[in-house]
């Protein structure tokens, strides 16, 4: 782990380069040094049902959730929310100076003992797989 799960309106395809932005939320993760490569899952929804505040249509959203393997203390955990987050807003930057947008993020861990898991992808990878 972790999970970087992006939910966003359907009005932000226009306005925001998602596959871009899946990679840049890959790289923010892999920069802090806490999370193996191999572990790493970037995934982006679009929501077509929302309403936001007054009910305007082109208001928009993006909200990333950051879903861990428990077993982090708080400070590197915050430290790590920190430096995702100020990539994400970097790169929503435009946007947000343009239109009317909400930009959110969560980072929650997940009880290993709850959270099975198994794969090859480490196989796959270059070099040491880390």
């Amino acid at each position: 782990m972790p999970h970087l799960q992006i939910d966003y309106s359907s009005n932000l395809e226009d306005r925001l380069d998602l596959p871009g932005l899946c990679t840049v939320l890959r790289d923010a993760a892999l920069k802090t040094g806490l999370f193996p490569e191999a572990g790493i899952r970037v995934r982006a929804t679009v929501c077509n049902h929302v309403v936001i505040a007054d009910g305007d249509p082109d208001h928009a959203f993006l909200d990333l959730s950051v879903r861990l393997r428990g077993g982090r203390d708080l400070e590197t955990r915050k430290t790590a929310a920190a430096a995702i987050f100020a990539d994400l807003e970097k790169f929503c930057a435009d946007v947000l100076t343009s239109s009317s947008f909400l930009l959110s993020m969560e980072m929650r861990d997940v009880d290993p003992e709850l959270s099975p898991k198994v794969s090859s992808i480490r196989k796959y990878l270059g070099g040491d797989g880390i």
